[in-house]
């Protein structure tokens, strides 16, 4: 199914120095939906009538949030390519969804977006890991 991901990257006017346009996209698209998906578990958490207990997995929601939108930002920018940040920058980005997606599974029979978003933590740490393998 083509998504707007797909058809910027496929109209990209510039060689993408070898990089897997599908492992691409769907870590572009994983990564924005994680931050999604970390920011609505945070503020129903906050909505919980437990939220003191919940401060850590508010905070970790809050920083996956935070460095998915990043990775996202700087995987969708191409010109002038630096792979030491790519790396890098996925690198975090799997290393914050491992916890995320850790802190929320501790939540995740009291709270069903707790559930969720660790699953979307999952999956955006998994197409991290297999963009980071594909850049050698």
């Amino acid at each position: 199914m083509p998504t707007t991901v797909n058809d910027l990257l496929r109209t990209y006017p510039a060689d993408l120095g070898g990089v897997d346009r599908d492992a691409m996209a769907r870590c572009i698209e994983e990564c924005l939906r994680c931050a999604q998906a970390c920011t609505a578990c945070a503020d129903a958490c906050l909505s919980e009538p437990t939220v003191a207990d919940l401060t850590k997995c508010i905070r970790t929601d809050m920083d996956c949030a935070d460095l998915c939108t990043a990775t996202a930002a700087v995987l969708s920018r191409h010109t002038g390519y630096d792979a030491n940040v790519t790396r890098a920058v996925l690198q975090a980005c799997a290393t914050v969804c491992a916890a995320c997606g850790d802190e929320c599974a501790r939540h995740a029979d009291m709270h069903e977006h707790c559930r969720v978003c660790a699953e979307a933590c999952r999956s955006c740490e998994q197409a991290c890991g297999e963009l980071l393998a594909g850049l050698g």
